[in-house]
């Protein structure tokens, strides 16, 4: 590895510092009103926590032009996946594709549960969310057809990956836009797994209440770290095929848009799984992850010739005759 080809390890450091400590901060007043999960304004701290990765890849930024220079705007965008869209129709069809994909990952770890007898789900009468209606809305006031409710839920995955793509955005501008390029000097794997980890150990303000897995412990911030390095993976393979951050932008806003459809088919008698085994980021999920993980190995699709040689200021020759990048 040539000094040319290291990774930026003050901007690095920078964004890192910066990111958690303000995920710290805007989470503060969850801990000190000390009523956990069940604190009124979760949502809308969780969502302001989703804004300050961009924050730090402000401060990175910030750091990268003292160090290497002005830069123009054209150039920042590049490097962070924003613009330009080249090639357009690859990257607006991945992103079509992430759309269509993440609800099928969701379906596909909710049938597991199911198989494995974790839970049990009604698909005629969706009794369990008939009763959820029910328990909302006072006692006699009539609802339209369960079923009917289910289907428009369902159909509107992809507006909700829309509408979460403002939130997904600030948190993908710094873990696919920034963190990925810059450590992909290391080599795609290592960058991959790396930036996964941070994104799951960013996550740890809101983990250590019991958000996710119920366990707010090291144990709960652990399993936060293996989903996104598994979720991750998958998201940053979009990130590294199209030099584009928006597949994983709207990989993000489908999965998080995805994550109750559970809810929809459970039945109402059913038992309740762990949600470390069995919820959007539980075990379960994790295998799903992995299968599309060995599906994307298997086919090629992490070979060098299939990575943008445009990912980031220093990317790593993808021209290697063996398959595997050089560094």
């Amino acid at each position: 590895m040539t000094a040319s080809s290291r990774p930026d390890w003050l901007a690095i450091g920078v964004f890192a510092v910066t990111s958690v400590a303000l995920s710290w901060l805007v989470a503060l007043p969850l801990w000190l009103r000390g009523q956990g999960l069940a604190d009124p304004f979760l949502g809308l701290v969780a969502a302001a926590m989703m804004f300050t990765p961009s924050l730090g890849v402000v401060a990175a930024l910030l750091v990268q032009r003292r160090t290497r220079g002005r830069r123009g705007a054209r150039a920042v965008l590049r490097e962070l996946g924003m613009w330009p869209l080249r090639p357009a129709v690859r990257t607006v069809w991945t992103c079509v594709a992430v759309i269509i994909a993440a609800p099928l990952l969701v379906a596909i770890g909710l049938a597991i549960v199911g198989a494995l007898g974790l839970a049990t789900f009604d698909l005629v009468g969706f009794s369990g969310f008939q009763r959820t209606l029910e328990e909302t809305v006072p006692a006699g006031t009539p609802l339209p057809p369960v079923g009917l409710l289910v289907a428009v839920q369902l159909a509107t995955i992809p507006i909700g990956a829309v509408i979460n793509a403002p939130f997904a955005f600030g948190e993908e501008l710094g873990w696919r836009g920034f963190l990925l390029p810059a450590l992909r000097p290391l080599g795609v794997w290592p960058a991959l797994v790396v930036s996964g980890a941070f994104w799951g150990f960013w996550h740890a303000p809101l983990i250590l209440l019991g958000y996710n897995f119920l366990e707010p412990n090291a144990f709960g911030v652990l399993l936060m770290i293996v989903g996104c390095i598994l979720f991750g993976i998958l998201i940053g393979w979009t990130r590294l095929r199209t030099a584009s951050v928006w597949p994983a932008v709207f990989a993000h806003g489908a999965f998080n848009a995805s994550a109750g459809l559970g809810a929809l088919v459970v039945a109402a008698d059913s038992a309740t799984p762990s949600p470390v085994v069995a919820g959007p980021l539980g075990v379960v999920m994790w295998g799903v992850f992995a299968v599309g993980i060995a599906v994307l190995v298997l086919s090629g699709q992490f070979r060098a010739d299939r990575l943008d040689a445009r990912l980031g200021p220093d990317p790593v020759r993808v021209d290697a005759p063996s398959g595997t990048p050089s560094t």
